[in-house]
Order: structure tokens, then C-alpha cells, then sequence
């Protein structure tokens, strides 16, 4: 968790109660549903097949970078036929960019159901935490591929053909301490940095050993916003918090020192195809891949000042307990609905991540 807030008692009372008004009132004059401003950048890291850097308001700064190599798939014997490439024989360049289509078609709908968990691999870093065993960094690290594996589309986009496939190394920095929970921060680079990635065009096909194009002008892109018919998105995950009966969407750290309960929420897309295969709608419905319940920062603080005999009359303290069915039902409709929350986060990060 960030350091804890350094408001006073008083103080804390003071925000709890104005976060619990209806209509709630924020320290910094956001709405419920409102994130503070950021600044995403793509692509800047030369050697890597995708890439960005998010830096939030409060001057918190992480970049990812995505890495991919081909690799044989275990328990799979070498094909016996020879690649050939399309790209050879002098045929016309109308000819070969619908023979390039043809095969990206039939891998796409072969590689359905055939992809790995074990194709992705995320590692964390934060700052002042050498150890990679350090419990914070583990817990960041599973919660984040956790959200990647349970998609289930990223994984299929890895098959490349019968015995091959590309592994996939998410590697993730936080450049300085933070100063609120760095899930968020780090699951929205995530998903900025994939939408950026590209792979090398195959051009052989899919019972062919691999062979690819070495124009990287012609890759593709990962994740292909720009086209109706795969208009799927990585996961991101979301900080949602409670204060009564209010639910508040990116918490500052002060807003976290309060809080009633926090919960993590990954979400993912999901596109229903018609029956010719194309996308019935241009931005693709949402689901829940899974929920996390986070101990608060408060709950923390009055744990350890009553095992010290501590106790503030008067002053305002954390509520103990889970959380009440109705909040956790009004968090997960406020992410999931049409032009909720989760969608509007989403066509915010096409602008930055989106390249046709």
C-alpha cells in the first residue's frame, strides 16, 4: 500500500463526512465517477515490440514494455512441410496482400481455444523493493496477469501455427514512490503499451513452419481497434472505493485514507460476431473478469492503534466487516454498463494506444 496519509484525525473525520454527503463533495472538486488528468506516450522504447509511459496529476510515472519471441510450442514434433512465402515468385502486391489477408483470416479462426497461460509473463519493479519475492510486488504482478490470462484473447493471439507460438514479456516499472495504490496506474499502462504492440506479418502458413515479413512497416498490430471485425481490447483494471453509500472511481491518496472498502476491478471486452463474422457494434461490450477486495489503508491504522490501547473518542473510525451486496452490485453496474465508467475509460485509451 502507499504511505499512509498524513492528515490529521480531525481532518480525516472532517473528509469522511463530506465524502459521505449526497451529493458527496471531493477534495479536489471531481465528480464520483471522474480520473485526474494524465500523460500517456507510446512507443518510445526502440528495441521492444510495444511500449508506453503513463505519468498521473500527482507526478506517480510507470512505463511497460512489451517483448515477443517465437517460440516452439512443448509437445509438438517439427512439421514436415516447407515454409514458403508469399511474397516470392513476383506476384502482384494486390495479389499477395489478399493472400496475406486469407492467412491471417484462417489463423485467427484456427487459434480459437489454443492459446497458453504460461505464453504470458509479467514481472513488476517498484522502487525501494530490490526483491522480486517482496509481497506487494508478487501481489501487483498475479493481480496483473491475472487480468490478461482470464481475457482468454490474448493468449489465442499468441498461436501462430502448428508447433509455434509467440511468448509474451510484459515487463512493468514504476518509476516513482507512489502516491496513491499503483494497480490502476500500472494496469492502464498495460493496456496502452499492448494496444501499441505490434508482431511481425506471417507469411507462411499455419502448418508451416513460421516465416514472417521483415518489413515492419507491414506488422500487425496486436490488438486491431481500427477494424470491425476485431475490435477486441486488453483488460484494464479500475480502483473503486466506498464512503456510504457513495462510490468513488480513481481515489487519491487522501480519499483512500478513508475509505469504507476498496476493491480492484478487471474488466475486459467482449464483441458478439454476426453471423458473416463481423462485429455487431463499433465499441465492444464489456465484462468482469474478476474482483478484488483490498484492505484499506484505515482499516490497516485502526487495527495496529487498538493492539497499542489506543483509542480516539469522537473521532471518526473505520468501518469493520465486508461490504454490504448492494455497494459491490452498484460498482460492478457503474463499471460495466453501457456508457458507464468502463467505457468511457476505454475510448479514452483507443485515443492514445490505437494505431490502424
Amino acid at each position: 500500500m502507499p504511505p499512509s496519509s498524513l492528515l490529521s484525525p480531525p481532518e480525516l473525520s472532517y473528509l469522511h463526512t463530506s465524502l459521505s454527503l449526497d451529493p458527496p463533495i471531493r477534495p479536489d472538486g471531481r465528480s464520483s465517477t471522474s480520473f485526474r488528468p494524465l500523460v500517456a506516450e507510446t512507443d518510445f522504447l526502440p528495441t521492444t515490440n510495444g511500449s508506453a509511459r503513463i505519468c498521473f496529476a500527482d507526478g506517480t510515472e510507470a512505463i511497460v514494455g512489451v517483448k515477443a519471441e517465437v517460440e516452439r510450442t512443448a509437445g509438438t514434433g517439427n512439421t514436415t512441410s516447407q515454409a514458403h512465402s508469399y511474397n516470392q515468385g513476383g506476384d502482384e502486391d494486390t495479389k499477395m496482400h489478399s493472400a496475406e489477408e486469407d492467412v491471417e483470416d484462417e489463423r485467427r479462426q484456427q487459434a480459437r481455444g489454443k492459446g497458453q497461460d504460461s505464453w504470458i509473463e509479467v514481472t513488476v519493479d517498484l522502487p525501494g523493493l530490490g526483491r522480486d519475492d517482496d509481497g506487494v510486488v508478487v501481489f501487483l504482478a498475479q493481480m496483473l496477469q491475472e487480468g490478461l490470462v482470464a481475457d482468454g484473447g490474448l493468449r489465442d493471439r499468441l498461436w501462430i501455427g502448428c508447433g509455434w507460438h509467440w511468448r509474451v514479456y510484459v515487463d512493468i516499472l514504476l518509476l516513482t514512490a507512489p502516491n496513491s495504490y499503483p494497480l490502476p496506474l500500472l494496469s492502464l499502462t498495460t493496456h496502452v503499451a499492448l494496444l501499441s504492440t505490434r508482431l511481425p506479418a506471417p507469411v507462411s502458413r499455419i502448418d508451416e513452419d513460421p516465416l514472417f515479413n521483415d518489413d515492419w512497416d507491414a506488422a500487425q498490430p496486436l490488438y486491431d481497434i481500427s477494424s470491425s471485425t476485431k475490435g477486441s481490447r486488453p483488460p484494464f483494471t479500475l480502483l473503486v472505493v466506498s464512503v456510504g453509500d457513495n462510490i468513488f472511481f480513481d481515489p487519491s491518496r487522501e480519499e483512500l485514507a478513508v475509505a469504507d472498502a476498496v476493491c480492484a476491478v478487471t474488466v475486459g471486452s467482449l464483441q458478439e460476431p454476426d453471423s458473416r463474422g463481423e462485429s455487431r457494434e463499433e465499441q465492444p461490450r464489456l465484462r468482469l473478469l474478476s474482483m478484488r477486495t483490498i484492505d484499506p489503508p484505515a482499516r490497516l491504522a485502526a487495527a495496529a492503534s487498538a493492539a497499542q490501547g489506543e483509542d480516539d473518542h469522537g473521532m471518526w473510525q473505520p468501518a469493520r466487516g465486508g461490504m454490504k451486496r448492494s455497494i459491490i452490485g452498484k460498482m460492478v453496474k457503474m463499471v460495466l454498463e453501457p456508457g458507464g465508467v468502463g467505457e468511457e475509460v476505454m475510448k479514452g485509451l483507443d485515443g492514445f494506444g490505437g494505431r490502424g
